[in-house]
Formats: structure tokens, sequence, C-alpha cells
């Protein structure tokens, strides 16, 4: 097994509060990590504040918070502050996101973002040492800000990357690399990208059901939602996937949203969602790390009839069976 197994917390349909046991469990169960996201439910800050009282041993991530919709000296204070809460446990994870999140939903132009994460980063860098910062960067400017915050020790830095560019940026300058919707044979893809020295984290959709029908069905949906988006479908092309997702894609370009769903391959939703019983959802994840994965992080999908919440945190923990 790899010495890493993250969980993305929350688990989706229970209130935050009454996840306080399952995740006072995680580290008993073989668990290391917890990550976050940050979508249209919890901001990925506030359950791993949380999680750092609830579980003292557990290393702690974002996955990712985006570069845009906060400020840079707010990201600062924000990890300084988790780094306060769980010293040496936590990792910032920052990306891009989506134009949904960035743009449809907050109203900010998400522009050249390349370099905005690499500001960011770079910025990151210096403020979290405690040094004042006065920077005119590419596509932002700091004047003057330094955290009245002392950290013993800076907290890495992991940068969401699914491409060659941001895979070499994170290569060269962050701590690590957070990747997304990819299958075990696609960690080697990345991996000659990336290197081998760093740590790559991925976050695995996972379904323990043993009904492959209702495990496709519900993948079908994520696909569709997620892989229709340019830079997820820029992804899968330079992974080798573009031909078997082409339909898909066109189908939701001419509004089909149905036709969409229904032009998904099953091989395509098996290599993307890992679903069987909770032994085979193991093995499986297994792949990942003997393909090259650093660190999985499992994000349990809500439905398809098998284990769910609580019951298959534990089902899937790696010590179960």
């Amino acid at each position: 097994m790899t010495a890493r197994w993250g969980l993305t917390i929350p688990l989706y349909g229970m209130a935050l509060p009454a996840q306080r046991k399952i995740i006072e469990e995680l580290a008993d169960l073989g668990y290391t990590d917890a990550w976050t996201g940050e979508t249209n439910a919890t901001d990925a800050f506030t359950p791993l504040a949380l999680a750092s009282q609830w579980a003292p041993t557990l290393r702690l991530g974002p996955a990712i918070v985006p570069v845009y919709t906060r400020g840079p000296a707010l990201l600062a204070q924000q990890a300084a502050t988790l780094a306060q809460l769980a010293p040496g446990r936590f990792v910032m994870g920052i990306g891009t996101s989506s134009p949904a999140i960035v743009t449809r939903w907050n109203g900010i132009p998400l522009e050249e973002p390349y370099r905005r994460v690499r500001d960011t980063l770079r910025f990151l860098r210096r403020a979290l040492t405690g040094e004042k910062v006065t920077e005119e960067y590419e596509t932002f400017a700091v004047q003057g800000f330094k955290l009245d915050v002392a950290l013993d020790e800076p907290p890495p830095i992991v940068l969401a990357a699914l491409r060659p560019g941001m895979l070499r940026l994170a290569a060269r300058e962050a701590d690590g690399a957070i990747t997304n919707w990819l299958a075990p044979r696609d960690v080697r893809t990345v991996r000659a990208e990336f290197g081998t020295d760093k740590e790559l984290i991925a976050r695995i959709f996972v379904c323990p059901t043993e009904d492959a029908d209702e495990a496709r069905r519900l993948g079908r949906r994520l696909i569709a939602a997620y892989l229709t988006v340019p830079v997820y479908a820029a992804f899968h092309q330079w992974l080798g996937r573009g031909d078997a997702l082409a339909p898909m894609n066109e189908a939701w370009a001419a509004g089909d949203r149905k036709g969409a769903l229904d032009r998904i391959p099953d091989e395509v939703v098996d290599e993307l969602i890992v679903h069987g019983s909770p032994a085979r959802c193991r093995a499986r994840i297994q792949e990942y790390v003997e393909a090259g994965l650093t660190t999985p992080v499992v994000m349990i999908l809500p439905g398809g009839g098998g284990p769910s919440g609580a019951d298959a945190v534990r089902a899937l923990a790696p010590g179960a069976g």
C-alpha cells in the first residue's frame, strides 16, 4: 500500500457538523490525508479548520483554492491560519478553477491562468516566510504586505495541473501537483511530463457498488458535466481520449444533453470512475499508486446502492477487508 491515502471532505449529503465522528476515525482507519474542494458547497478552508481539531494527525489541504476569487494577501492569511492550526500538516493547494466558478458565479474574469497561478505561487512563497512583499507581478501588484503571523515553517504549496505547461511549472517551482479525472494508465503520461521527484496528488471518483449500470449512469453525469469544460476536454485530448469523447462534446455543444450522456462509452466510464465492491475499489485505487501516483484522494460518489457516507469511508479505508 501507498504510504498516503486521502479522503475528500466534507462527505456529500451530510451536514458538516454531523461529520465530526467519522473524521475523528480517519487516522485509525488508515487514512493519512483529508482534502477539500471549493465549488458551490462549503468553502475550502472551514472544513479543514474543523478537521485540524477533530483529527490532529491528518495532513490537510485544499484541492484546490482558486487564485482568482481571493486576493493574494487573503490567500496568504488563510494559508497561515491553517498552518497554525495544523503545524507541519497543512499543504496549500492552488489553481485556476473554472470559468463557471470564477466568472459566472463570482463575476471575475479568468484571464492569463498560467501567469496568474505562477505569480500567486511566487507571492505566497515569499509572504509565508514573513517577508514584506512589494512587487509588480505580471497579473497583479502587491504593495507592502507582511504577514503578522509567525510560522515555524511555511507550508508546502502544490499546484492544480492538467497539461504540460502547468505540470512543468509545478515541477520547477512548487512542492507538488494535483491532478484530476484520470485513469491509472494516465498517471504515467502525467509523470512523464512532471517527473518523478515530487508529490503527485489526484482526486479519484469512487462509487462502491457492484451495480455496474448504476455506477455508469452516475459516472456519465459527472463526466458530461466536467469533461465538456474546455480545460478538461483539452486534458483528455492530450491524454489520448479525445476521439472517444468527441461524440459527447459534439452533442453537448449542440445543446443535446441527453445525447451527450448516451455517447459516453462504457470503457471511458470504467477508466475514469472506480466502481465495484469495496475490495475491488481499493485494488483499483492501488493501481494508480503502482502507476506513479503518490497520494490518491478518494471522492465518494453518492448513490449506486452500495455503502454510503461513513459506511463507505470505512469500507474504502486502506486497512479494510
